[in-house]
């Protein structure tokens, strides 16, 4: 009878220990804590240090530390280091355990209206102030990035003060200064604000920096004591050319024209010069409208690789012909005729054409129609090869509105359609749509001379605050690879990978510094730079975004298995083991 409750006991342990049954029990609120940790720059220095020791006396209670920053991180006593204070991932990640939870920061958050209330209740916030103090920063630079060697550099800086100095507002006189490589090139005083932000031109001729090519321009603020300076100054990356890459003559001057310019400039990466004809016979300069000569316009025209013509083509047809040899000669062309039959004109999918690959991942359907199309004479060009389609309220006959061909030599676009650039003005993915339309044209037009969009990776942004990395887009027509990347500053090298994720985008984290890249295997070059200027560095508003609270400590309830407990383990084998013996006493098999 004992052998047989036993193997009974011991069959039962077994079959408990594979269904493995869970039971809840209740820990307390206090059990394991995580605390998170304000890594930003604002929290530089002393708010830092005393961070550090209130996250060391929780640890002492077995706690789990966490940093957040511009992205959640394990924990260590490294200096901070990362330019934004976004709490709500770190905030979203803790919510799965019911233990206290802890926020240590200096109050200045940027996500604060972005979290949900409910979580935002239930942390203990632990608040370390930074010291208040008057600083005077440059807030931004913004003007046209591709310049060439006759052109004038205008940028548009914006320069503030904030914080007090002696109880008083600061106010007073400061010197906004423009150089390159530490060379002064431009001064001029100028009036600091009571508080908030003034905007200001600051004007230079290209051909006062030192050499063609990419430059680092620095827009500071000199001549002010202040508590931080390490926001007095902003960097903007520029690309001097000697002579116009693209040239568009816009008879008459329209938002076509205009739309078409600034992005050449931004997905095309072109130096662009334009002119317009405001009356009959006299073209001007689109950004100054200053008169020009036509021996002037002929020489630019003759220079420029790409050689543009919008509104009335026919206007400009002496620019564009390209007769008697030389460097005109051999200029791509693109003619872009606005006055064609209007009406609501909607572009079709591309068939069979060198832009398949390229607007693969356009969504033609939700694109806003053309305004105007211009209908050629019947079968007045059979050789033309017809890259995009587009049909009058979706009807009839489709019309042909980008041809690409071959004449005398050299390779001309035609686009008939007039309203396309409504596409970038709505924004969004009509607005990419156009970005990729104007850059696969580019594209086919200089592709054998090295221009254009054949670069595979471009930096998304030129400068990039401290603290926050450098961002890569893939442009290419292939799916996105690893590449390797090599970063000259000065006498020092950096070779590093860039890996893309599925949105074809890489990051890179680089110390403050202006970096000249290449990228191995294909022909991408330029700068980006990483500033010193960094929000963080600003002084701490009157009401911080994050004030102490004591919390909400929640118990957390825990599933316990069968498998967990020791002692069902060591029933099963009590039983299995005296079982046997017995077996063995008794002679039994």
């Amino acid at each position: 009878m004992s052998l047989v409750i036993l193997r009974v006991v011991a069959v039962l342990a077994l079959i408990l220990l594979l269904w493995n049954p869970s039971s809840a029990r209740l820990l307390p609120a206090g059990d394991q804590p995580i605390v998170l940790l304000d890594a930003s720059l604002s929290m530089t220095g002393a708010p830092w240090q005393a961070a550090l020791d209130s996250a060391r006396a929780y640890a002492r209670r077995r706690a789990v530390v966490w940093r957040f920053g511009a992205g959640v991180t394990a924990f260590d006593t490294t200096p901070p280091t990362a330019g934004a204070s976004h709490l709500g991932p770190a905030l979203e990640a803790a919510a799965g355990r019911a233990g206290e939870v802890v926020i240590v920061t200096d109050g200045n958050v940027d996500d604060v209206a972005s979290i949900p209330p409910d979580l935002l209740r239930r942390p203990r916030i632990i608040v370390q102030p930074r010291p208040a103090f008057f600083d005077a920063y440059v807030a931004g630079v913004e003007g046209t990035r591709y310049v060439m060697r006759t052109d004038t550099i205008r940028l548009r800086a914006s320069y503030g003060t904030a914080g007090k100095r002696d109880g008083v507002r600061g106010t007073g006189k400061a010197t906004l200064t423009l150089s390159v490589e530490g060379r002064r090139l431009a001064s001029q005083s100028v009036t600091l604000p009571d508080s908030g932000l003034i905007t200001t031109e600051v004007t230079l001729p290209a051909s006062h920096v030192p050499r063609p090519g990419w430059q680092v321009l620095q827009v500071s603020l000199d001549g002010v004591k202040d508590g931080e300076s390490r926001d007095d100054a902003r960097l903007f990356v520029i690309d001097v050319s000697l002579e116009p890459a693209a040239v568009i003559f816009a008879s008459p001057p329209d938002w076509e024209a205009r739309f078409l310019a600034r992005t050449l400039s931004d997905v095309a990466r072109l130096p662009a010069r334009v002119f317009v004809e405001t009356e009959a016979g006299r073209w001007r300069d689109g950004a100054t409208l200053a008169p020009v000569a036509g021996a002037e316009l002929t020489r630019a025209a003759s220079a420029a690789r790409l050689v543009i013509a919008t509104g009335d083509p026919a206007r400009a047809r002496e620019f564009t012909a390209g007769t008697g040899g030389g460097a005109a000669a051999r200029s791509a062309v693109w003619l872009w005729p606005t006055n064609g039959q209007t009406g609501d004109w909607y572009v079709e999918r591309p068939q069979s054409s060198p832009f398949t690959a390229a607007l693969a991942g356009v969504s033609w359907d939700s694109l806003p129609p053309a305004t105007a199309v211009t209908v050629p004479a019947r079968d007045s060009n059979r050789t033309a090869s017809v890259a995009l389609a587009a049909r009058l309220a979706r009807r009839g006959l489709a019309r042909p509105i980008v041809s690409l061909e071959q004449r005398d030599g050299r390779r001309v676009a035609s686009i008939t359609a007039a309203g396309l650039w409504r596409w970038a003005f709505r924004g969004g993915a009509a607005e990419q749509a156009y970005r990729s339309v104007i850059a696969a044209v580019v594209d086919w037009l200089l592709g054998e001379q090295g221009g254009g969009t054949r670069e595979r990776v471009v930096p998304e942004f030129f400068e990039v605050p401290n603290g926050l990395p450098t961002v890569w887009r893939w442009t290419a027509a292939d799916s996105a690879r690893p590449l390797g990347i090599t970063l000259r500053s000065g006498a020092t090298t950096r070779t590093d990978t860039l890996r893309f994720d599925a949105g074809g985008r890489a990051q890179l984290l680089l110390p403050p510094g202006s970096y000249r890249y290449t990228l191995s295997g294909g022909p991408e070059q330029g700068v980006v730079a990483v500033e010193t200027f960094s929000e963080e560095w600003l002084p701490p508003p009157r009401a911080p975004a994050l004030s102490a609270q004591p919390g909400e400590a929640i118990a957390r309830v825990a599933s316990v298995g069968l498998r967990d407990r020791w002692w069902l383990f060591v029933i099963a084998i009590l039983a299995l083991a005296t079982e046997w013996a017995l077996r063995r006493r008794q002679g039994l098999p």
